[in-house]
């Protein structure tokens, strides 16, 4: 397809847009895989990877939005914020409690002297210290 020197295939805004769109995709997609790895060299660089996506995807934003290619998100209620917050916060408390309780369940049901999580088997032991890369 022949187009002319001077013009691109779509507008700029446009153009703008999909690449913002694809990083911000590419955001929750390093985050996933942050949060599913093992192995923390594999989580590092998922993590820094994600840090380095966001501020990409932050500059471009501000970028389409002083050359008005992205309208400001409207104003947020105050009450809504803080029932976000509220709910957040509820939310961690009982991930907290359910975590306290399941370590001391766990704890006072795993082999004698041996904390949740320890292996107690020679297959465990083994794929434990098993090389982490393939964790």
């Amino acid at each position: 397809m022949n187009t002319p020197s001077n013009s691109s295939f779509m507008p700029e805004a446009d153009l703008a847009y999909t690449i913002l769109s694809d990083l911000k995709r590419t955001v929750r997609e390093y985050t996933t895989a942050t949060t599913e790895s093992n192995c923390p060299v594999v989580r590092q660089m998922f993590t820094s990877l994600t840090n380095n996506t966001l501020k990409l995807q932050g500059d471009l934003y501000s970028v389409m939005q002083q050359n008005n290619m992205y309208p400001p998100p409207g104003k947020a209620l105050k009450m809504d914020i803080d029932k976000q917050i509220q709910m957040a916060n509820q939310t961690k408390q009982k991930c907290e409690q359910f975590l306290q309780q399941k370590n001391i369940h766990s704890a006072s049901n795993s082999p004698i002297g041996q904390p949740y999580g320890t292996p107690t088997s020679a297959y465990d032991q083994q794929h434990q210290h098993g090389n982490p890369y393939y964790s």
